[in-house]
């Protein structure tokens, strides 16, 4: 019968060599196998990210690995925020293989980068293909018109799946993505899943709208210059009246966001949040991670402990709904890092963690990061989301 063996490691020694080498070892002995097939690895920013590869490629003998770095790394039941932490997936079956591999160039122009994966793999992407996870820079890339660009050149005969997130690093100055020997930046790192596998997956959101409908009334691609015909600024101080906003909006990214209605695919969820990138004082504007239409609704929103919480149980329900009985072989999750150590202290973080891969899968191998913006199919459109969680299973 067709098998899947595979284990997840941790490491949090601030060593890059003893961090791999720990976080690879584990992996491999949870799994039971020497040479593993595919190897994932997620590790914070805070390790000389070559060195931290070398020793994770080294230690799994060299099997084709993808990756990135985030704001903190999830394996398991731990989950880690510092800067010095990895985690590491070892994958031997017969039943589902990847490809793997890398492009740059997202800021120069996120569309092409989408288009020149896409060729890439088209010759790929048959009736085995399962889904695409893939893992962007979130200061270099325009998400949008990545996926623009990679679904509008893959052979349309069949909806593909695309789940991943954006990489954040902890000073959200680099990030970085992983492919094989290769470390980049201003990168997108992908796995192609081909087999047997059927996968299952739920988007849990954490935001809600706190005020009345605006109108955004002057805007050129993702930059918002008015709504209500007054600076964008001026009426994000309306709500959150500090003089210094656009001094140090940083203090506030994870707390506000700007909320769109959500499109009528969405049968779930009224609103999508996007994350205020940054404010100019100048011209009173504020920037995007995504085009926005003059005409838009807009409403201010903050993020919300309770919905969050609930969103989980939402998300366990689902996935366990389609798994139908069947217990997950592989578990990838991948979390905003406004839904982290920033909104739950320590223990209760990761009580929440255990009771949900409790409600989904206890033994099944699971690891992921704290991202910035997430991926993640509604209906037979793949979206990105920001501060949501994306969890997939494959069984």
């Amino acid at each position: 019968s067709m098998t899947t063996r595979a284990g997840v490691g941790m490491s949090l020694n601030h060593s890059p060599n003893v961090a791999g080498r720990e976080g690879g070892e584990k992996a491999l002995k949870k799994a039971g196998v020497n040479e593993p097939d595919f190897v994932f690895m997620f590790a914070s920013a805070g390790y000389d990210q070559h060195s931290l590869l070398r020793a994770v490629r080294d230690t799994t003998g060299g099997a084709p690995l993808s990756g990135c770095s985030g704001a903190g790394t999830i394996g398991g039941d731990e989950a880690d925020e510092s800067n010095f932490s990895v985690v590491v997936m070892a994958i031997s079956s017969d039943e589902l293989w990847w490809t793997n591999g890398l492009a740059t160039g997202l800021s120069a122009d996120s569309r092409a980068v989408g288009q020149l994966v896409a060729d890439t793999l088209s010759s790929d992407v048959d009736a085995d293909a399962v889904g695409l996870l893939v893992f962007l820079d979130a200061w270099t890339a325009n998400v949008d018109q990545f996926l623009a660009g990679l679904e509008g050149d893959l052979p349309s005969d069949r909806f593909l799946p695309i789940w991943g997130a954006a990489t954040p690093d902890n000073a959200m100055v680099q990030s970085y993505q992983y492919c094989d020997d290769e470390v980049v930046s201003d990168g997108v790192a992908y796995a192609l899943l081909l087999g047997e596998a059927k996968a299952s997956w739920a988007i849990g959101m954490s935001y809600i709208p706190i005020a009345g409908e605006r109108t955004v009334t002057r805007s050129e691609g993702n930059v918002i210059y008015e709504i209500d015909g007054k600076p964008a600024l001026e009426v994000l101080q309306e709500y959150l009246p500090d003089p210094a906003l656009a001094d140090d909006w940083r203090r506030f990214i994870l707390t506000f966001a700007l909320c769109f209605r959500a499109p009528s695919y969405m049968k779930d969820e009224e609103h999508t949040f996007r994350t205020i990138a940054s404010l100019n004082k100048a011209d009173g504007s504020i920037t995007l991670q995504t085009e926005v239409q003059e005409g838009t609704s807009v409403w201010f929103s903050i993020r919300d402990k309770d919905k969050t919480i609930t969103g989980l149980d939402l998300m366990a329900d689902r996935i366990k709904q389609e798994l139908g009985g069947d217990q997950p072989k592989l578990v990838f999750h991948f979390d905003c890092l406004a839904r982290g150590k920033t909104m739950f202290p320590d223990q209760e973080r990761l009580r929440l963690l255990r009771q949900f891969r409790q409600a989904i899968g206890p033994e099944a191998p699971w690891a992921g990061f704290y991202s910035a913006g997430e991926i993640g199919p509604v209906g037979e459109h793949n979206c990105y989301h920001n501060y949501t969680a994306v969890v997939l299973a494959l069984s």
